[in-house]
């Protein structure tokens, strides 16, 4: 049972490409309920999968594996081992009314290099509407300027990833198009009202409030709570779960970035009380991931049965994934 499986609604990053025995050691204690790689974890092929192993040996199971594999400037793998994708916008804009066709391909064959390394969960698609304000750090990455074309664009690709084989996690609920600021270093501050909003970004993700799993945004709505980010407010992740109707598993960005204010003791407290079910860690600073599970992040009754619908969708992903080849191989 998954509830056996996970001690803390986490998910970790580790050092480098091979996992030290201090890391595998502490996964083995205080087992996560998955784990997210970067560049710094990526060698070759082999190297990989073998990582991929030994984060699951460590927790005793095929635990979820994410990476930020988008294409463009947020490309974790990189040649050899994936193609060199440029940025969704830039493709999207090129492709025109042949981007569907384009974007099925890109998120197929992204989805196939993913499963070839062991890695099975994408953070993918982004949901965020792009506008002439949106920062650098996000503008290309998105996939449209209005909401219909980011809900037509961003169902091909959470459907391709899906029917491929890897869970996608769209992001950054309830919508980032609007920050003129990166998160990364400073809390970015919208100023669109409520009504706006509604009518646009957290309508997108509301044509997305089947997903299973997503992640939440470190922006303030200043309309909306002026006080908090979106991840660490009340307010907006009760919009998240009755306005935009979302019911799966909400997992946070990363706890480290400079939009959170406090350490990473009071992040990860703002983070649970607000209503995220799992916090996401990803630079692998010990000491830091320390500290997240000194603060209590056992898992509720519900974050654990949101677990276990996604473990549960992901059989039936794999699942699928067989009879699809099976079906071209005899066709």
């Amino acid at each position: 049972m998954i509830s056996k499986s996970i001690k803390n609604a986490v998910i970790f990053g580790c050092e480098g490409p091979r996992l030290t025995e201090v890391e595998f050691n502490f996964f083995k204690e205080t087992l996560p309920f998955g784990f997210i790689l970067f560049s710094r974890n990526i060698v070759n092929a082999k190297q990989v999968n073998e990582l991929c192993q030994s984060l699951r040996d460590a927790v005793g199971w095929y635990a979820p594996i994410l990476i930020d594999q988008e294409g463009g400037r947020v490309q974790r793998i990189n040649p050899p081992l994936a193609l060199y994708r440029p940025p969704p916008l830039d493709e999207a804009q090129k492709a025109g009314q042949n981007a569907k066709s384009i974007f099925k391909l890109r998120f197929s064959e992204i989805a196939n290099e993913l499963l070839a390394l062991g890695i099975d969960f994408n953070c993918a698609p982004v949901l965020d509407i792009a506008r002439p304000t949106t920062h650098r750090f996000l503008r290309n990455r998105c996939y449209g300027v209005n909401k219909s074309d980011v809900i037509s664009l961003g169902r091909v690709a959470y459907d391709a990833l899906k029917s491929n084989g890897v869970f996608p996690i769209i992001k950054h609920m309830p919508g980032h198009g609007f920050a003129s600021h990166d998160s990364h270093f400073e809390l970015p501050v919208v100023k669109a009202s409520k009504k706006e909003l509604l009518a646009n970004d957290f309508a997108v993700f509301r044509a997305f409030c089947d997903a299973e799993i997503a992640m939440s945004a470190h922006v303030l709505f200043e309309a909306i709570d002026p006080y908090s980010a979106a991840s660490t407010s009340k307010k907006l992740i009760d919009i998240i779960r009755n306005d935009i109707k979302f019911s799966g598993l909400l997992i946070s960005d990363d706890i480290s970035m400079a939009a959170l204010p406090g350490d990473i003791k009071k992040r990860t407290t703002n983070l649970i009380e607000a209503g995220n079910d799992v916090i996401l860690h990803c630079n692998a600073k010990l000491f830091e991931m320390k500290e997240i599970i000194d603060s209590g992040v056992v898992p509720s009754t519900l974050t654990l049965s949101r677990m276990s619908s996604v473990i549960e969708e992901r059989k039936k992903i794999e699942h699928n994934k067989i009879e699809n080849l099976e079906s071209s191989q005899s066709s």
